[in-house]
């Protein structure tokens, strides 16, 4: 390596999260609004540059806390994204993350010295996005999809457990199809992926419905 090649120079790393919730059956993600330029005043995703002093996983922990004050514990990164004028200040490359988790247990921190706001978006309502972020977000949607289907990553979703019909829910939120209930029963139990916790809860008035966890060590069951 020669320091003094000038193709070294002028080059960082970006760190950039995409974090999913299930509201409602709908599928969300979360945004922040830009306060400085470039691409001010625009939605992101929540991330930003790597410190010298740090691991990707750091800094993408620390990026997250410092734009949503959200500590999150389950992300992971998913693909790299390097076309060369992705940014306009210099050339950055963009480590992708994606995680998800439940937006009824965080409170969003809705601005920072370098966001003015911060929300849930549904997936489908998402509109130009800062950098190539647009980019970056479909690519996500389709490893969470592939991810539900052959990892355990619904768990930090529902870390204290869920019925077979909020499961079911969210998979078809994800996915957007509708799902047979009885087939989806029927293999989300002969898989082993998930066991039954003993306790019971009710949902909406009805009846109690067996709450349910995703087995320990389960991570390449494939659901379909």
């Amino acid at each position: 390596m020669e320091l003094n090649n000038p193709l070294y120079k002028k080059q960082g790393i970006h760190v950039i999260s995409a974090i999913f919730t299930v509201e409602k059956g709908i599928t969300k993600v979360l945004l922040i609004k830009r306060n400085n330029e470039p691409f001010k005043d625009m939605w992101a995703l929540v991330g930003g540059a790597l410190y010298n002093n740090e691991t990707i996983d750091q800094g993408i922990k620390r990026e997250v806390k410092e734009k949503i004050g959200i500590n999150i514990k389950h992300i992971e990164m998913f693909n790299v994204f390097s076309k060369i004028n992705r940014s306009p200040l210099m050339r950055m490359v963009a480590i992708g993350y994606i995680g998800i988790i439940d937006y009824s247990k965080v409170e969003l921190i809705k601005k920072t010295l370098k966001t003015s706001d911060a929300d849930w978006v549904s997936i489908d309502k998402v509109g130009s996005l800062a950098y190539d972020h647009n980019e970056i977000l479909l690519d996500a949607i389709e490893t969470l999809k592939q991810k539900i289907i052959n990892t355990d990553i619904l768990k930090s979703l529902y870390p204290t457990g869920f019925s077979l019909p909020e499961i079911q829910k969210t998979y078809e939120a994800i996915l957007n199809k509708e799902l047979d209930r009885r087939n989806f029963r029927k293999k989300m139990l002969s898989l082993d992926l998930i066991y039954d916790t003993g306790s019971t809860k009710k949902f909406n008035g009805t009846k109690p419905a067996k709450i349910y966890m995703f087995n320990d060590n389960k991570k390449s069951k494939n659901v379909f």
